[in-house]
């Protein structure tokens, strides 16, 4: 029977919401739902944005998800976010990397190919557990890559590198489209590989996105928000290997000006 569980934010929720334009307010924060354990924490600045126009953000983010009786964590399967009007993400003019460049590099041979079209970079944890075998942590930096926009769908890749049980990059898909759904004005939907074969679960991550650029003669920000009514805010939906659906919904303030 699939469980449907509510958390403040589940752990791909958070990577999600960091590159579509909200992440989780300063502070970290920490649930517990069943056997599930999880903590996330990070900022945005400025927090002081205008109440009338995109004004440029850096944000930061930051989780770590376990279990309560120490066992090894259901891996992540989708992510689905839907984020508010009031946040931007642009790439247009920005330099592109395919996703068939990442598959098989590892993480320096990942940055030198497409180093130009880097708009983040981070670190991740993961556990894989084999049956009947101890379970092996495995380190390995996080890169999140611009694949471009078409058709109004902006695409994201995040990768990562493990090394066991055999050499193997970790390339998640993120799609990014406008909606018009009430207060919400973007969907996000993060689709995560299998790592070592289903075996392979990410523990925690921290990850950083500020990047500007000059696009048509001017200086523009990946990222950016406006604040017209001092909250951001989002909804979003984690689904497990284990069939477990976290879903939550959830506000932060702001400060707007002008």
């Amino acid at each position: 029977m699939r469980k449907y569980l509510k958390m403040t934010i589940a752990l791909g929720a958070l990577l999600a919401l960091t590159v579509a334009g909200i992440a989780s307010g300063a502070g970290k924060e920490e649930v517990t739902v069943g056997n599930l354990k999880f903590k996330a924490g990070g900022s945005f600045s400025p927090k002081t944005l205008s109440k009338t126009k995109q004004t440029p953000i850096a944000l930061t983010a930051e989780g770590q998800i376990s279990t309560v009786d120490g066992t090894h964590p259901p891996a992540l399967k989708e992510v689905v976010v839907e984020t508010d009007k009031n946040g931007a993400i642009q790439v247009k003019g920005f330099p592109t990397c395919k996703s068939g460049q990442l598959q098989s590099q590892d993480t320096a041979h990942a940055e030198a190919i497409c180093k130009s079209a880097i708009i983040g970079k981070g670190t991740t944890n993961i556990e894989i557990a084999f049956p009947e075998s101890k379970v092996v942590p495995v380190s390995s930096k996080l890169l999140v890559f611009n694949g471009g926009e078409k058709g109004g769908v902006v695409t994201l890749y995040i990768h990562a590198y493990i090394t066991v049980p055999v050499p193997a990059a970790v390339v998640t898909t993120l799609k990014i489209s406008k909606i018009h759904n009430g207060r919400y004005g973007l969907k996000t939907i993060a689709s995560v590989p299998k790592i070592a074969g289903g075996s392979g679960s990410v523990t925690s991550f921290k990850l950083k996105i500020d990047k500007k650029y000059s696009y048509k003669g001017k200086k523009v920000s990946v990222l950016t928000a406006k604040c017209p009514d001092g909250k951001l805010q989002a909804h979003a939906t984690a689904v497990f290997s284990d069939g477990t659906r976290a879903s939550t919904e959830f506000i932060r303030t702001c400060t707007g000006k002008g």
